[in-house]
């Protein structure tokens, strides 16, 4: 039952143009026919990507792992991996023998992290091609099994008690393999060429949290809801 029109209609008016913002959201009519979510999701990962670089910085630190050998054994799941992985390591001058589906990887650390660190390069400035022909095979799927084959590598490593060796291994990952892969293919721009949106998404965000409370305060005005301070129990 309607009790208060006025404060109801404000209520209505506020939740049915609430909903259609929110259809306007989830409509394809963003640059590149996306919706706002997609749209949005896009300059994120565009500014993400712009303040993510560290890949120079890890590739100056590996100089000093240059010419540290290692002799570890890594466990892969099936023959394609093993086959894959293999050509990765050969490729980075390690040398490998594979007993079933284990792989034997000796050789010199920080050359083999300078490859991966080169493929990562490549694939962060989205120029996979380069992976993909080094290896013979996809530019993503070979960014997969260098992080797959480095966290094997790094559980081995700590077994032979070689720490700071499996903490740069695993400083590579997260700084470098991981970013190549997961920003490949998207454009990186700096937060600064979209401060507007920045600034004008914070906003609409708060405003359209408020608009949605407040067209749930009217209709429960409008139905006579009310919240009303607890009275106080006085002591006899």
């Amino acid at each position: 039952m309607i009790e208060h029109k006025k404060e109801f209609s404000i209520g209505l008016i506020l939740t049915i143009s609430f909903f259609v913002v929110l259809f306007i959201i989830y409509s394809p009519v963003f640059p590149g026919k996306r919706n706002g979510l997609e749209y949005a999701d896009m300059i994120f990962n565009r500014m993400a990507k712009g303040s993510t670089y560290y890949i120079p910085a890890i590739m100056e630190k590996n100089e000093k792992f240059i010419g540290k050998e290692i002799d570890v054994s890594i466990t892969m799941k099936g023959a394609e991996e093993v086959e894959k992985v293999s050509r990765l390591y050969l490729k980075a001058g390690a040398t490998i023998a594979i007993e079933e589906n284990n792989i034997k990887i000796a050789g010199d650390l920080g050359t083999m992290l300078k490859s991966a660190l080169a493929d990562s390069d490549a694939m962060f400035k989205n120029k996979g091609d380069e992976v993909s022909e080094r290896y013979g095979y996809d530019e993503k799927e070979a960014m997969y099994y260098w992080w797959l084959s480095f966290h094997a590598m790094d559980k081995a490593l700590k077994k032979q008690k070689k720490f700071a060796e499996a903490a740069f291994i695993l400083d590579v990952l997260s700084k470098a393999v991981e970013p190549g892969y997961n920003f490949y293919g998207i454009k990186g721009e700096s937060a600064r060429e979209h401060a507007g949106i920045l600034t004008g998404s914070l906003v609409f965000y708060v405003i359209y949290t408020l608009w949605w409370g407040f067209a749930i305060y009217f209709l429960f005005e409008g139905f006579g809801l009310k919240m009303v301070k607890a009275k106080e129990k006085k002591e006899v």
